[in-house]
């Protein structure tokens, strides 16, 4: 039984520090007048790259749809499920989240 209470307390040590780390690994890139222009944004597209060996190889390109005026927001996010992922794989294989956001006027 004891060993049953270490693993569960490993494993919940393991999925506290996973959230705590996924929303560091963000990043926003804005295109255009993305900053500029005013309205509600939305999700325009969503994506997701993957990779092999601790992210050394990448599989195949991941092809985003984009708004046709070129003005949005890129958000690459390191998900908890892409945490699960990579965590289940041993590394072997990391996928990134990718989503497009827009203004609608």
């Amino acid at each position: 039984m004891d060993k049953a209470k270490r693993a569960s307390g490993l494993l919940i040590l393991f999925l506290g520090v996973a959230l705590l780390v996924s929303a560091c690994m963000t990043t926003r890139t804005d295109v255009g007048q993305f900053r500029e222009m005013r309205g509600r944004t939305y999700t325009y597209a969503r994506g997701k790259q993957a990779w092999l060996f601790w992210g050394l190889i990448p599989l195949g390109r991941t092809s985003v749809n984009t708004p046709a005026d070129g003005n949005c927001q890129v958000v690459t996010r390191f998900t908890f499920g892409d945490i699960l992922i990579e965590t289940f794989t041993m590394g072997i294989v990391k996928t990134y989240s990718i989503r497009v956001i827009a203004r609608q006027e």
